[in-house]
């Protein structure tokens, strides 16, 4: 840089610096723009003042024309008031208008089942309690929350979309009025008690001749009853281009038990008129599901008990829902829904669409009773294998506890019948095992002769001709649990959803339907818990005794690859103590039991089974010629083709 250069640079520093400092507000300048901004700062304080006092008069101004107007109100006479309220009320409901005024009133039908609330205002059933259940808690057992129920029947009137969950209903008892709150079904008997909503007759009177009804039928018992929905002279009231009326069911499902079961599902259930069999919608956290067909009956089921509306002539339609997500509170299950199209024959005098409830357990041969495939409901496994063993299960099991028993001895009996039953082909699979370990300084032998790799197909037509020469399967240990894998999944299915176990105690177990807990952790484990069950934990120690002493008995030498099913074997206890510590307590002791069993069975078939006659007799089959099989012959012809392929190789 130049000494010119540096002068002009030097010139423009120092005017910029000068004009900066000519810029600069003088002390004057800075008071007088603090004065202007605390005035602007006063100003908008006073005019908040202002605004704060014109709201206030404002409000005052609308309180004074309120109290104005309430006491022009109370001035008018009764008369004009009334005729007012009819007024806004024809408005809303038409000619169901003093239909639409009433006192909430409750009327207790009881049987030896039930004790059924109905309840005016909507002519639907408020609460039904199951007699013989309590809660995991000691409490009555209510099917549903009597204060968010919906039970809601709707239809066009006049324009009017009228919904009968507003309107009050008058009760009749076998025809008659009825004016009491309480009815006791007597013994082998039944009643009749209706509800009905009238339309608006001459000076707002009722037109008795023109009502809606809700006619229950309730039996001495029985938990199911019926209800007719009845229509009389209503040609002309509901709309003449209407086929249908919609009937909308909403319930939220209480939690009953002491645990949420993971392995039930808990959600709506439903069966077409034109098909066998029953669906159900999938059990996530908010599912929907429109079936466009004909729908013989819904079911809100939850692990032990379900709220059912069959239609016996079929809804035209149905909208089903379940949502896990209650809005008040975590002790719902989840909340069940359905709306429901009902045919209505606009041109008929009177209109009856009949229908029935079920408020009762899940008990199969109670569900069954009805023919309707209720039963259908209980997960019994969707497998037809799976579900006819179940099947066969729940009848002996029922059988067994009709003699009264404690139900951990009937799990007993069923365990040891089982066994029974299973006796033939396990005695054949361990002389079978006991087979291949006599046979096991030969198997040696010739894995000796066929060291290599290449022999490997020479090996295994030796070794299986050796086995068939004495009689013996390769596969001797996995036999039993293959043909006992069906039933362990049957039963896997069958006690968690038995009704049966629920509230059922024995020995330290307070529930055999769900865990029992012998010690309450101050944690919690992943994929264990935060409790101790002592069947579980006596389950997983037999379990591990019983696969020490299986793969002693199985040998490996002559399948290699049994040994990484060994492995797999002391696996799964570890697994199953993480599944079983908060499931079933009764299936955890069926399986313990089973472990003992089988324990007991090996020793038997050691006094049974000779070895040194087995020997023998596997000497006898040596000399005999062996005829081959299928199998191996088509191993001899691979080995051949292998031996031709090796030698066309070195060619």
């Amino acid at each position: 840089m130049n000494k010119s250069s540096l002068i002009g640079f030097i010139l423009i520093g120092a005017i910029l610096f000068g004009w900066m400092l000519w810029m600069q507000p003088s002390k004057e300048q800075l008071e007088e723009q603090k004065r202007i901004q605390d005035s602007i700062v006063m100003a908008r304080r006073e005019a908040a003042v202002l605004d704060s006092i014109r709201q206030a008069e404002e409000q005052q101004r609308a309180e004074e024309a309120q109290a104005l107007a309430a006491m022009q109100v109370m001035e008018m006479d009764s008369a004009t008031a009334a005729a007012e309220q009819i007024r806004l009320q024809k408005d809303k409901f038409g000619v169901f208008a003093s239909t639409s005024n009433g006192q909430d009133q409750i009327w207790t039908v009881e049987n030896q089942l039930q004790r059924i609330s109905f309840s005016s205002k909507g002519g639907f059933i408020k609460e039904v309690e199951l007699k013989d259940y309590k809660t995991y808690d000691s409490l009555p057992l209510i099917s549903f929350d009597p204060e968010t129920a919906l039970f809601d029947l709707s239809f066009f009137s006049n324009n009017r979309t009228i919904n009968t969950s507003q309107l009050y209903f008058q009760p009749f008892l076998n025809g008659q009025p009825f004016t009491g709150d309480q009815i006791t079904v007597g013994e082998g008997d039944s009643i009749v008690f209706a509800l009905r909503a009238y339309i608006d007759g001459a000076d707002s009177q009722f037109n008795e001749g023109k009502y809606l009804e809700y006619e229950y039928t309730i039996f001495d018992n029985n938990y199911m009853f019926d209800c007719n929905l009845r229509t009389v002279g209503l040609k002309d009231i509901i709309a003449s281009n209407n086929n249908s009326m919609n009937l909308d069911w909403q319930v939220d499902l209480k939690q009953h038990e002491k645990d949420v079961d993971r392995f039930t599902t808990t959600t709506v259930y439903y069966k077409s008129m034109t098909e066998n069999d029953v669906d159900k919608v999938e059990d996530r956290k908010r599912k929907e599901e429109t079936i466009n067909s004909s729908v013989n009956w819904v079911s809100f089921k939850e692990r032990f008990f379900c709220n059912v509306l069959v239609a016996k002539k079929g809804f035209s339609s149905a909208k089903l829902g379940v949502n896990t997500d209650h809005p008040t509170d975590a002790k719902y299950l989840k909340t069940m829904s359905a709306s429901l199209e009902i045919p209505y024959d606009f041109n008929a005098e009177v209109n009856e669409f009949p229908m029935s409830f079920y408020f009762g357990p899940n008990h199969f041969k109670t569900l069954k009773s009805y023919n309707l495939n209720l039963q259908r409901q209980i997960d019994v496994g969707n497998f037809f294998l799976i579900r006819w063993i179940n099947y066969g299960v729940i009848y002996v099991f029922d059988w067994l506890g009709s003699y009264g028993w404690n139900y951990g001895i009937v799990i007993l009996i069923l365990t040891i019948l089982i066994k029974i039953l299973l006796f033939p082909i396990a005695f054949k699979s361990y002389k079978s095992t006991a087979i291949t370990r006599i046979l096991k300084p030969e198997m040696e032998a010739i894995n000796a002769k066929y060291p290599k790799e290449e022999d490997a197909m020479k090996k295994q037509q030796a070794v299986m001709t050796l086995q068939k020469q004495a009689g013996a399967s390769p596969a001797s240990g996995c036999i039993p649990m293959l043909l006992q894998f069906p039933i362990l999944i049957a039963v896997f299915r069958f006690f968690p959803s038995s009704i049966e176990l629920r509230q059922q105690s024995f020995l330290w177990a307070e529930d055999l339907s769900t865990y029992d807990s012998v010690l309450d952790l101050p944690f919690r484990i992943p994929g264990y818990g935060d409790h101790v069950s002592l069947f579980c934990l006596l389950m997983t120690i037999t379990t591990f005794i019983y696969t020490y002493v299986n793969n002693k008995q199985m040998d490996t030498t002559a399948n290699p690859q049994m040994k990484g099913m060994k492995i797999m074997m002391y696996l799964m206890p570890i697994l199953f103590l993480g599944i079983f510590n908060s499931y079933s307590a009764g299936l955890s002791y069926y399986y313990m039991l089973a472990n003992i069993i089988t324990f007991l069975q090996m020793y038997l078939f050691r006094v049974l089974i000779d070895e040194d006659k087995i020997r023998l007799t596997i000497e006898e089959n040596k000399r005999k010629p062996v005829k081959k099989s299928r199998f191996q012959q088509r191993l001899e012809e691979a080995q051949k083709a292998q031996r031709q392929q090796l030698k066309n190789a070195k060619r």
